[in-house]
């Protein structure tokens, strides 16, 4: 069974799994409670996570802010990348920013493209694959940490 939310839910998602305004900032520590960060200064070529294979861009934003249990991520998969299938441990959400990739979730295959967000619950597996002629760009929303 797939499950779609909508960009609306995805952003009420984001607010109510952590609160932005309590983040410390990673370069002050007289923080004014809040950190930007620039693309272009995080950007890391990587294999396709999960043995995907094929070479992706990985922008681990706020890794290196002390205390920040939530990861948020943009992912770029090149054409012929993926994320290979795994098991799900924790609530993680990817979001379709542009692009096409072939998700398999529990086994079962579907399209996915801009607008698309998908929620994976413990206990499942899923699996993500670009396809089609441009890069397949995401953004990936977990806790570190389960309660």
């Amino acid at each position: 069974m797939k499950t779609i939310i909508t960009i609306s839910m995805f952003t009420g998602i984001l607010a109510s799994v952590y609160s932005l305004t309590s983040i410390a900032s990673a370069t002050r520590p007289d923080s004014d409670g809040f950190v930007i960060e620039q693309e272009s200064d995080i950007a890391k070529p990587q294999s396709g996570p999960h043995k995907g294979g094929g070479e992706t861009t990985g922008f681990p934003f706020f890794s290196d802010v002390p205390a920040m249990d939530l990861v948020f991520k943009k992912r770029i998969l090149h054409p012929g990348s993926a994320i290979g299938y795994h098991e799900q441990h924790k609530d993680e959400i990817y979001y379709v920013v542009s692009g096409s990739g072939e998700l398999t979730m529990n086994g079962e295959k579907s399209e996915v493209g801009p607008g698309t967000a998908i929620l994976t619950r413990p206990g499942s597996s899923h699996g993500l694959r670009q396809i089609g002629p441009e890069d397949l760009v995401i953004f990936i929303v977990y806790r570190k940490h389960t309660d």
